[in-house]
């Protein structure tokens, strides 16, 4: 029996396991499936807030207050032609709120009441027809100038879905865990109609273990873009090519020596952790990354020797060095570039990162650098004027990343029974 016994904890402890790492690949984004019957009337709740929301968003509220508006004041006061003018207001405000159809029927609304409004009050007939006949030319103008609005924001909505195309395809999406790190990335472009920049980042897993890059390109728009890219795509490929980290670096600044001109570079961090090792730093002339020890400890990684940056090489006369640091459980890493460092507030004082990493610092990743970012909004009230990029990797505790240490101590005593 204390065989059987000590069989089924096992099986109870590798079925806790698996639910719990499903649960982990699932997100936290992921609810318990609810009864059909409240996912059905929840459907329909739904369906009908839309339905209400779009009728709300396509009927010109504003415009037709404005109109009933005139109304009253005309009904109230009898002035006849004081107020008619002003019922052209309506259909001018559809215009930049609605579209052709609801401008049409705002001004034929105001065109009856005037018609009314004129025979009411005992205007001329001549008068009243030249009121008229301004109202119907606002309306049609209104109506044009609608139509074109409407064309150029559906030309901007396609430039921004190829722009979040090519950010995807630049920057992929990092998942929460790579290999035995915790993982969050933040990004922000300067230019907030493109969403991409000349920011760089990238942290794949290797056989030679988990490297990441973190830069930024001199200069901004497409031509950044490409540089960028350029980076991008050599960093990928060397990455799983080169067991030595130096290596990786070299292939890049082979190819960027190739194909950048004389004034164009591109300052990087590339770090990598080989499955058995001490976590690797090369910097070329980049903002050194933050290190942060379990004890909650923040110390910038500073380069033994600085190095220039990708593409100067040839200028410099000398290459990068390779630093190895100690990364145990709990330790992090921040690397980020210098849109971050150099955001500045209305008193033109920098953003103090160190600082800042040390109020926020926590287990997970993605909350740290949420409060990160959040108070960088803050410092430069609300917009940044250049790209930035954060990405955290932290290396979780043992009894984090496999079966609780109270999960697995029952397997522990059972074990030791059977051999007594």
């Amino acid at each position: 029996m204390g065989c059987a016994a000590c069989l089924a904890s096992r099986t109870q402890v590798r079925d806790t396991d698996k639910n719990m790492s499903h649960a982990r690949d699932l997100g936290d984004d992921h609810w318990p499936e609810q009864p059909a019957g409240v996912r059905v009337a929840g459907a329909g709740a739904s369906a009908r807030r839309r339905a209400l929301g779009q009728l709300a968003a396509g009927t010109p509220v504003l415009p037709v207050l404005i109109v009933i508006a005139v109304l009253l004041a005309d009904l109230a006061g009898g002035a006849g032609m004081i107020w008619l003018p002003l019922l052209a207001a309506g259909p001018a405000l559809a215009a930049t709120t609605n579209g052709p159809r609801g401008v049409v029927c705002v001004g034929l609304l105001a065109a009856v009441l005037g018609a009314l409004l004129g025979i009411r009050d005992g205007v001329p007939g001549r008068e009243l027809a030249a009121v008229l006949s301004a109202l119907v030319a606002v309306t049609l103008a209104s109506g044009l100038a609608s139509l074109l609005r409407g064309r150029r924001e559906r030309v901007l909505a396609a430039v921004r879905s190829v722009a979040e195309t090519a950010q995807h395809a630049l920057l992929r999406p990092v998942p929460a865990n790579v290999g035995p790190f915790q993982v969050a990335v933040r990004y922000s472009a300067a230019a907030a109609e493109a969403r991409i920049g000349g920011d760089l980042y990238a942290l794949i897993p290797t056989p030679h273990g988990v490297r990441l890059i973190v830069g930024d390109v001199r200069g901004k728009g497409l031509p950044a873009v490409g540089t960028a890219a350029l980076v991008l795509g050599v960093f990928r490929e060397a990455a799983h090519d080169e067991p030595d980290l130096l290596a990786v670096v070299d292939r890049i600044e082979r190819s960027l020596a190739r194909n950048l001109g004389h004034d164009d570079f591109v300052t990087a961090v590339v770090a990598g952790h080989p499955p058995q090792g001490h976590l690797e730093v090369v910097n070329c002339g980049h903002t050194p990354p933050l290190l942060v020890r379990a004890s909650g400890r923040v110390t910038p990684v500073e380069p033994d020797l600085p190095s220039p940056p990708l593409g100067l090489r040839a200028l410099a006369g000398h290459s990068p060095g390779l630093q190895e640091l100690p990364f145990d459980e709990g330790d992090q890493l921040l690397l980020y570039t210098d849109g971050v460092t150099e955001a500045r507030d209305h008193g033109r004082a920098f953003y103090p990162l160190a600082e800042g990493l040390e109020r926020h610092v926590s287990h997970d990743p993605a909350h740290t650098l949420g409060a990160l970012h959040d108070e960088l909004l803050a410092h430069v009230g609300g917009r940044l004027h250049d790209d930035a990029a954060l990405l955290l990797i932290r290396k979780p505790a043992l009894s984090e990343a496999g079966v609780p240490a109270e999960a697995a101590a029952p397997a522990a005593v059972c074990e030791a029974r059977c051999r007594a």
